[in-house]
């Protein structure tokens, strides 16, 4: 109380202590179990302390690479979708129309769907029997069907429609807010200078709604990259394997076979690798944005 300060850390305490719980600690024990060998099927083994061998035996497992690959291009498939397409929609909201409201309400009701449902209706949809994806290509002729998640070609695919269609307008959210940032001065001087469409959304919307594009491609690849929920309740990592992404295979073997030290392994790499891909993007895109608005 003597500097007014003592009141501020009561309320910031019970945060700090929820971070440290369920985010900090979960961080560092998974950092600490990749060094160990610890398989619940076999406790009487107990924890050995066994270095790097998880971090070597990952290196050489084929389906940890094979499932690395796919984790990969699902995010380099994924989010620039997702953000170009996001772009796209708040472009189209940040206009003033007759029922833009409601229009902005629609658009977030994929993204506020539980991705388990969302999941599951999708799974539904790409059903080889009843689903509305045989339906509109074949009708209800009953002898012909197509089976995409059942498909090795297909199945990651069909994944990666169901996570652009769920989380678009979460990247189209974000975008809408810088979008609305921007003052409508600068659109009307460009007009009064004559500036096409195309020049006011290249050196005015394109410049100033970078910081929103950033932050929607950092959100976007870091969830990616951590995608479970679909593939568990959609094809379970298969066909043969073909959507058993890092994450998922993390999980069959943390859960599925008890290796919680490999499991803790393969988690570390999901952590470093979208810790790296977002320190590039930051760099990258930061560096653009910060000698764009010198230049101004």
């Amino acid at each position: 109380m003597r500097n007014g300060r003592d009141p501020i850390w009561r309320f910031l305490l019970p945060s700090c202590v929820f971070v440290l719980l369920f985010s900090l600690y979960p961080i560092v024990e998974s950092f600490r179990l990749s060094f160990y060998r610890l398989i619940l099927t076999l406790p009487w083994l107990g924890q050995r302390f066994v270095g790097w061998e998880n971090y070597r035996d990952l290196a050489t497992d084929p389906v940890a690479l094979n499932s690395f690959v796919t984790s990969l291009v699902f995010v380099a498939v994924t989010t620039p979708a997702e953000v170009l397409l996001g772009l796209g929609m708040a472009l189209v909201l940040n206009e003033s129309f007759r029922g833009r409201g409601w229009l902005r309400a629609a658009v977030l009701v994929p993204w506020a769907i539980p991705t388990v449902v969302a999941s599951q209706m999708w799974r539904f949809i790409f059903n080889d029997r009843y689903g509305l994806f045989n339906f509109v290509l074949f009708g209800d002729a009953t002898e012909r069907y197509w089976a995409p998640l059942a498909e090795p070609g297909l199945a990651l695919v069909a994944i990666m429609i169901a996570d652009i269609w769920k989380t678009t307008s979460f990247a189209a959210l974000i975008i809408l807010a810088g979008l609305q940032g921007i003052p409508a001065q600068l659109y009307e001087a460009a007009s009064i200078d004559g500036a096409t469409a195309w020049q006011k959304f290249r050196h005015i919307t394109l410049p100033l709604v970078k910081p929103a594009l950033l932050l929607a491609l950092l959100f976007r690849t870091i969830d990616a990259l951590k995608v479970f929920d679909l593939v568990f309740v959609m094809t379970q990592g298969g066909p043969a394997d073909t959507t058993n992404v890092l994450q998922f295979y993390g999980y069959k073997k943390i859960f599925a076979e008890g290796m919680v030290g490999y499991g803790s392994a393969i988690a570390v790499v999901v952590f470093l690798l979208s810790l790296i891909l977002s320190l590039i993007y930051i760099r990258l895109l930061g560096a653009r944005l910060l000698a764009k608005e010198r230049s101004l």
